[in-house]
């Protein structure tokens, strides 16, 4: 599938949209929001005033501000891309401001505990369209954002029950114009869901690499002299920012836990294959498992160069 936008659009979607964050997704946002016209102005806030300096330099926003509430005065959209642990913090600074109409929504992997901390503040005929879109990189900081991160991505919505209509179809068309496909579910289906396919996966990356480098018997140069692809790839994830995943962990507990424990006795299982030579237990799952990863590759969540597309010197 092509990675690009597609073209932009005549009018603006939003008259002034304005991003709480410029991290990764916050300045991906600004990128493809300017590139595909879908808000007439962007404005922007960030508590480090050496991200502010860094978003100016980088022309993200028309106006970049250290006061959230600033950002979103006079805003008809309002995104949260702050760790998801900062979500209510930031929904009970910016309310006084949020005007009737507005639609507040986040970027946040963790749904349930997000609404939970976001809705309450927001004062009424404000409406409340959380998004997670399925797309990033191990990088972080506003230089780490381009307006093509989203396309062909997943952007899953999970508004409540009574939303109103025409503010999801606004979110939706919003997340379409930067090229992401758009689903949506409920919030706890979601927590589950992204448990399995990035919380535990992220989990056990920092964890595997935690072992590694506190192994005794091999040192720290030998672990990165000699990292194979398996390391490596793991590796690539555990980069990502920790204040992020910290927060995911926290607040996404409840389904992260379910799904470690059926891995863990998936993992047993594993173990006692090995130790009693079944091969065949080992092939089956092995083969399975390719099979899904091929899935992957053809629903154009990931290349289908050899080498996971990484190129050649």
């Amino acid at each position: 599938m092509p990675e690009r936008l597609g073209p932009p659009r005549e009018t603006p979607l939003f008259r002034r949209l304005a991003l709480v964050g410029l991290g990764l997704i916050g300045s991906s946002i600004a990128h493809a929001a300017r590139r595909q016209n879908l808000a007439g102005t962007i404005v922007a806030a960030d508590a480090d005033a050496d991200v502010r300096e860094r978003a100016q330099v980088l022309g993200l926003a028309d106006a970049v501000h250290a006061d959230a509430a600033e950002a979103a005065r006079g805003a008809d959209c309002v995104v949260l891309c702050v760790p998801v642990g900062a979500c209510g913090v930031v929904a009970a600074a910016i309310a006084p401001v949020l005007e009737p109409g507005c639609i507040v929504s986040d970027v946040g992997s963790v749904k349930g505990a997000v609404m939970a901390a976001v809705a309450p503040h927001l004062p009424p005929g404000v409406h409340f369209v959380p998004a997670h879109p399925v797309a990033g990189t191990e990088q972080s900081g506003p230089e780490a954002g381009f307006a093509t991160l989203f396309v062909n991505r997943w952007a899953i919505l999970t508004p409540a029950e009574g939303t109103d209509p025409e503010a999801i179809a606004r979110t939706r068309a919003f997340w379409e114009g930067m090229g992401s496909e758009v689903e949506i579910m409920s919030a706890p289906h979601h927590d589950l869901v992204l448990a399995i396919t990035s919380h535990v996966p992220h989990l056990i990356a920092y964890n595997i690499v935690g072992t590694a480098a506190d192994l005794e018997q091999v040192t720290r140069s030998e672990v990165i002299k000699f990292s194979a692809g398996g390391f490596r790839d793991f590796t690539r994830i555990a980069a990502s920012d920790p204040t992020m995943w910290r927060d995911v962990f926290l607040n996404n507990k409840e389904a992260v836990l379910e799904m470690l424990g059926r891995f863990n006795e998936d993992l047993s299982a594993l173990a006692r294959a090995i130790r009693w030579d079944d091969g065949e237990t080992l092939h089956a799952l092995f083969s399975r498992t390719r099979t899904i990863r091929r899935g992957i590759v053809s629903e154009g969540q990931d290349a289908p160069a050899p080498d996971f597309g990484r190129p050649r010197e």
